[in-house]
């Protein structure tokens, strides 16, 4: 039994990146050997094993057979004489097949991975690169983490071919959303949709961005270009100014209502806020995205327009949005959409967004007002419409400081 550091780790090693998983291939062991060892025994396609101590996982080394359309139709072969070669042929990059005994330090590299890692290039192993449509998305997303490599052109052809196959309609929406989380904590996510668009697999996975793409927006507005452009100079700029994968997601739908923006009205975008709600909800409902995440996302589409012009805003209307956002009690969801807005700004120009401040001025001279000397004063009848009264002055006195 040889056991081997592979993918990630080694690649991230070599790279002198900090390892986030570490995952090992066992050569030479068969299921029972791995149980008498202690080590736990998880799914059913093919036997990975979880160390009794660190919790890292251990897959026996396989062959795999497609067998069928889509991801996860492939049969797997996991006898005890599998090579470590044959074991790493079948994975995705040859920066992804790299091997190492970490005992010795050695290193195994029989696909000449550390050659295209000092190239700084993506390249696939083999043919059998086309058999997951997976790989599109995991290349992409290589792209969005590593931004100084290049995709070789024979492996972008052979991601166009599976864009060109039904392949990619396989994915189930909560494995797309795992990509595309990793690719918003990457610290180029902008490349993630570039690559993708490249490869003509945009239109296929995420036609709400590619729908963007040439709709065009007011020059004195957005000099930038296009709401596509606009879109990703937002998430750019989102990787420089917050980790928040949530708030980068929602910079990344912000703008879905001005895809179906008439096209006698354009350049402008009128009610494209409200108009992108049920877009961003379907969307998010696609890909099955948690709950605070798509809650922020439909918010941010329907509120960001009022925040940009808070000053042109009735104290009602800013005291539904404050409301909205649970601002008086300071709830993180109220920072991350100001966050947000911010953002949105950054994707024009790089001007100053005083109404963050503004918006945080509001909720807190709400938050002073003394309610229990309301209630203390006034009949529960009344009160309700006693404090929205005294909540509506104060946001009135506040405006017109500015």
């Amino acid at each position: 039994m040889k056991i081997y550091l592979v993918g990630g780790a080694v690649r991230d090693h070599l790279l002198g990146l900090p390892i986030k998983d570490r995952d090992y291939v066992v050569v030479g062991a068969n299921p029972a050997e791995m149980l008498a060892l202690g080590y736990r025994q998880v799914g059913n396609s093919f036997p990975v094993f979880i160390h009794p101590i660190s919790g890292h996982e251990y897959a026996l080394a396989r062959r795999e057979k497609k067998i069928a359309s889509g991801h996860t139709s492939f049969a797997f072969d996991f006898s005890s004489d599998i090579t470590l070669e044959e074991d790493l042929i079948r994975r995705d990059l040859t920066i992804n097949a790299i091997a190492m005994d970490e005992a010795s330090g050695e290193i195994f590299d029989p696909y000449d991975g550390k050659i295209d890692l000092a190239r700084q290039k993506l390249k696939h192993i083999s043919e059998h690169f086309v058999e997951d449509p997976l790989r599109v998305l995991r290349v992409a997303r290589f792209q969005a983490g590593l931004p100084g490599f290049t995709i070789d052109p024979t492996t972008l052809a052979l991601m166009q071919n599976i864009s060109r196959s039904n392949e990619l309609k396989s994915l189930s929406g909560e494995r797309i959303f795992m990509e595309l989380k990793k690719a918003l904590n990457s610290s180029a996510p902008q490349n993630f949709f570039q690559t993708l668009r490249q490869c003509h697999a945009l239109e296929v996975i995420f036609p709400e961005i590619f729908n963007l793409i040439d709709v065009p927006q007011s020059p004195k507005h957005h000099p930038e270009g296009c709401a596509f452009t606009h879109t990703m100079l937002c998430l750019e700029n989102s990787a420089v100014e917050t980790d928040r994968d949530i708030v980068r997601f929602a910079v990344l739908t912000h703008d879905f209502g001005k895809a179906i923006t008439p096209k006698d009205i354009l350049p402008k975008h009128y009610n494209h806020d409200i108009n992108g709600v049920a877009i961003v909800e379907q969307f998010c409902n696609r890909l099955k995205t948690p709950f605070d995440w798509k809650k922020l996302a439909t918010s941010v589409t329907r509120y960001h327009q009022i925040c940009h012009k808070v000053l042109e805003q009735t104290p009602q209307t800013i005291l539904t949005t404050l409301k909205h956002f649970n601002a008086l009690k300071n709830d993180e969801m109220f920072f991350n959409f100001l966050s947000c807005c911010r953002l949105d700004t950054l994707g024009k120009t790089r001007k100053e967004y005083p109404q963050e401040d503004i918006w945080k001025k509001l909720a807190k001279n709400l938050q002073t007002i003394n309610y229990k000397k309301l209630a203390a004063e006034n009949s529960p009848d009344t009160l309700a419409h006693i404090i929205e009264k005294t909540q509506l002055q104060v946001i009135k006195n506040t405006i017109e400081k500015h």
